[in-house]
């Protein structure tokens, strides 16, 4: 990739008055919305196998880099489309299609070796991708909102317009010899004014309205007599109740709980066989789920009694380093994820018992993401392969099934308000499901 000259890292730097004012778009601008009656989430019948709705593999696969794989698949905040990295260091953002009914698109009568349609959006950033996340209040008919950020190997924190696939602005730390420090993780605070990022031993915090080199920093080793937390901080999550929490994984095999309005250190959780990759807090916000690279357990903690695990959910995970994405779906009552196995398996977070699976891919399904109000979910798969992948190696030639994305669609019980009697979703719920996004797609 092409170095940037002096004027495009100042323009970078300072930014254009237009987008300093997307930016700047209260947020209470953002979440005024006329008043609807309360959405029925759907209740997924999980005994029922999923229906693939849409696949992606074509995409991923170019003879420049032919060992190119998947490395995360994550719904955008309004439930529009997803987003995809690649160790290809590219985002590809694929929206949802419709017809002219405004029906969900069919393309089952696609030929198996083609992409069910192509990325509405291609961006390449310059290194290898570390974290990347949506702007909380992301949505499609305010394209103001439409971003997301990115961290990469040796570069700044990015901010991606998802409507233009052009970067917005940039949010940079230097180290003690004033040289850009990338951040391992990033995430959105609730209110969506600030960017927090995970470095080595410290957490930065960035104001998305100053883009540029202002920040304020915090150490997470040690605190007064707190032990603190070491390492690399590689993953990070808000608690969703607005308690002000905040969780931060490291690659030291540890967990914090911080107060985010202060940074406070209030637990250290030690019980991770390898270093953290991903947390997520419940939709109460009373239970934290982490999981790690090497390591065939995702751990439930109860904040408010953090002596002990309360119970661990296996998946097949022991021998790979990658970033093994997992989700809770939106009614908080079961967690899904992937492993080395290529299926996805869905938990009870009631009880942490394994209530189903089903096959996703060949290979390692490395990301997994529920749709944020519909039965729907979408999964990635791939790892890195040693070795050159020829044509006169047939063994070593990828199938349809591996290196790919897909789109699943549940069967699910629907309830309107107060109502105790649950509409059957059918077989695989696909013909309610268009009716569903039928009725959200009217004005």
């Amino acid at each position: 990739m092409e170095e940037e000259t002096s004027e495009q890292q100042l323009a970078r730097e300072s930014m254009d008055e237009d987008a300093v004012e997307l930016l700047e778009t209260p947020i209470e601008a953002v979440e005024e919305k006329p008043s609807e009656e309360p959405y029925p989430w759907p209740v997924i019948q999980y005994d029922v196998p999923p229906y693939l709705t849409y696949h992606f593999f074509n995409q991923f696969r170019t003879p420049s880099n032919p060992n190119n794989f998947l490395k995360g698949v994550k719904w955008s905040p309004d439930g529009s489309g997803f987003l995809t990295c690649s160790d290809d260091n590219t985002f590809c953002l694929y929206n949802l299609p419709y017809d002219e009914s405004g029906q969900l698109a069919d393309f089952s009568s696609l030929a198996a070796d083609t992409d069910s349609y192509a990325a509405s959006l291609v961006m390449s950033d310059g290194e290898s991708v570390y974290d990347y996340c949506w702007y909380p209040y992301m949505s499609s008919s305010s394209p103001e909102t439409c971003v997301f950020a990115s961290t990469t190997r040796d570069h700044p924190i990015h901010l991606w317009d998802a409507t233009s696939g052009q970067l917005r602005c940039t949010y940079r730390a230097y180290d003690a010899m004033d040289e850009i420090t990338a951040a391992f993780s990033i995430a959105f605070n609730p209110a969506g004014t600030k960017i927090f990022a995970g470095y080595n031993k410290s957490i930065r915090i960035f104001d998305i309205h100053r883009p540029g080199r202002d920040f304020t920093q915090h150490s997470t080793t040690l605190q007064g007599n707190k032990e603190g937390q070491s390492g690399i901080i590689s993953s990070m999550a808000f608690c969703p109740s607005h308690s002000g929490l905040l969780a931060t994984g490291s690659y030291s095999q540890t967990t914090a709980i911080h107060r985010e309005d202060n940074m406070e250190l209030l637990y250290v959780l030690h019980g991770q066989e390898g270093g953290v990759t991903h947390v997520q807090f419940s939709k109460d916000g009373n239970y934290l789920y982490t999981g790690g690279r090497k390591d065939p357990y995702i751990l439930c903690w109860d904040i408010r009694k953090t002596a002990e695990i309360v119970y661990k959910m296996y998946r097949s995970s022991e021998t790979t380093n990658q970033r093994i994405y997992f989700d809770i779906e939106p009614r908080g009552q079961h967690l899904g994820s992937g492993g080395q196995d290529g299926s996805v398996h869905i938990y009870n977070l009631q009880t942490g018992q394994w209530v189903s699976s089903f096959r996703a891919a060949s290979d390692t399904v490395n990301g997994f993401s529920f749709h944020p109000f519909l039965p729907m979910a979408a999964s990635s798969s791939g790892h890195r392969r040693f070795g050159v992948i020829d044509d006169s190696h047939e063994d070593m030639l990828l199938t349809g099934d591996e290196n790919c994305v897909s789109v699943w669609s549940f069967a699910y019980s629907a309830s309107v308000e107060n109502d105790v009697s649950p509409i059957s979703g059918g077989s695989n719920g696909k013909s309610e499901l268009d009716e569903d996004l039928h009725v959200r797609q009217e004005p």
